[in-house]
């Protein structure tokens, strides 16, 4: 069983894919949400044997649907019409800032660079975070079956 993990933006969309156990969430990269993503979308989930999508469920800081919300709704309802798959929500509360660290980990930025060193960082957060939201829902799910990750 392999997942598709999205973190989806009006401009960008993150993606991730799990291993075929669906246990671990690896970041896969960052498409453009245009005309062309339901495309993308489906060259993915035929090349990497996809069977669920984990889709990112945003909320503002009070637990409500921030304004992003109703296009994520709209996208999900979508993917399951033209692709037959089901599609899981899971919460993806700052993931994005969590991305954010985890690609500047490690990084020494000096004060010359600082822009372009923080342009490129954005460019890697979509996926990242994509691959936080999968992560979260398969350890759920793993804990839910009474999989190894049991706490």
């Amino acid at each position: 069983m392999r997942f598709l993990g999205i973190d989806y933006g009006t401009k960008k969309i993150g993606l991730s894919v799990s291993d075929e156990k669906g246990m671990l969430a690896f970041p896969n990269g960052i498409v453009l949400n245009d005309k062309n993503i339901f495309k993308s979308i489906e060259n993915i989930l035929k090349k990497e044997d996809i069977t669920d999508i984990v889709i990112g469920e945003s909320n503002d800081k009070g637990g409500q649907p921030n304004s992003v919300g109703g296009d994520i709704d709209l996208f999900a309802k979508e993917l399951e019409k033209r692709f037959g798959i089901v599609v899981y929500k899971q919460k993806e509360f700052f993931t994005s800032v969590e991305a954010r660290r985890d690609v500047s980990v490690g990084k020494k930025v000096n004060s010359t660079s600082y822009n372009k060193k923080k342009k490129e960082k954005n460019k890697k957060v979509d996926d990242i975070a994509s691959a936080l939201i999968l992560q979260r829902f398969l350890d759920q799910r793993s804990r839910q079956e009474g999989g190894i990750n049991k706490i």
